[in-house]
């Protein structure tokens, strides 16, 4: 796992603790094998972690044994995690101290991503769009069920169902704000914020990315266009050249006029 407080890049561009040890290709394979995958579990698993436990079920109901099981599950993945990889470095206790984003990531897996850039990195990678819609979309759906795991047992709240707060996030990220729904609890306004930001960082880099789409576009049919030199009015020196054929040619109209004169019968040239 790469952690943010000691992190590097190998020759493959991938990033890694610089508690991984150089000269140790086995502890490098691992961390390739596995960063990726336990991050997006850590993704995908933020309203399991994050929402007190009991907040969507009391203590002692028979619907919250899958509740404290996967919460259990997620952290033993991150506790093999960090078991492996201390076992495959060499300096092994010093492994294990030196990287305390991963020890703490068994308690709240959910740190992993406050201490990793990586995701962050490859959400605003310019063309990466799609990836970053889909973990937009996560974190939308992980601050929706949270704001409910808060709001649906106080009793001055008027988000009481998963349903309605999914329309209250939807309003809220698409910057909408029609006010019907609201968080009232410390936590539910905590990440209602957070929803909020991501609205307009969504809406933000949407407009970006089309944006630079025309651009792109404009600049490829730019390059591709044959070079047809100037279009538009002409050149003062064009200009003044057709002037000057226009004269000549008014002036030896009006010698052909004198000779006719002339050469006429009755002409006093004559």
């Amino acid at each position: 796992m790469a952690t943010a407080d000691s992190a590097t890049t190998d020759a493959d561009g991938e990033e890694l603790s610089v508690g991984s040890e150089p000269g140790n290709p086995r502890l490098d394979r691992w961390l390739r094998r596995t960063t990726t995958p336990l991050d997006a579990l850590a993704l995908c698993t933020i309203w399991l972690t994050m929402v007190p436990l009991g907040a969507l079920h009391r203590v002692g109901e028979s619907r919250a044994a899958w509740w404290y099981g996967a919460r259990i599950a997620i952290s033993a993945v991150y506790l093999v995690d960090i078991l492996v990889r201390t076992a495959l470095a060499k300096r092994k206790l010093h492994y294990f101290v030196t990287h305390p984003v991963g020890v703490l990531s068994v308690v709240v897996p959910a740190i992993r991503l406050i201490f990793s850039l990586r995701l962050l990195r490859a959400m605003f990678r310019k063309g990466n769009l799609g990836h970053f819609l889909i973990v937009a979309v996560v974190l939308m759906a992980n601050f929706t069920v949270i704001v409910y795991g808060f709001e649906h047992r106080d009793p001055s709240a008027n988000i009481h169902t998963l349903g309605t707060a999914i329309w209250w996030a939807c309003v809220t990220v698409f910057t909408v704000g029609y006010g019907d729904y609201y968080p009232v609890t410390t936590g539910g306004r905590l990440f209602a914020v957070l929803l909020m930001a991501l609205g307009l960082v969504v809406a933000a880099v949407i407009t970006a990315q089309i944006a630079s789409t025309f651009m792109d576009q404009a600049a490829a049919r730019r390059a591709t266009a044959p070079d047809a030199g100037p279009i538009d009015a002409p050149s003062t020196s064009r200009v003044e050249e057709a002037i000057a054929r226009i004269e000549a040619t008014a002036q030896r109209i009006e010698d052909r006029l004198g000779q006719i004169e002339k050469s006429a019968p009755g002409s006093t040239g004559t």
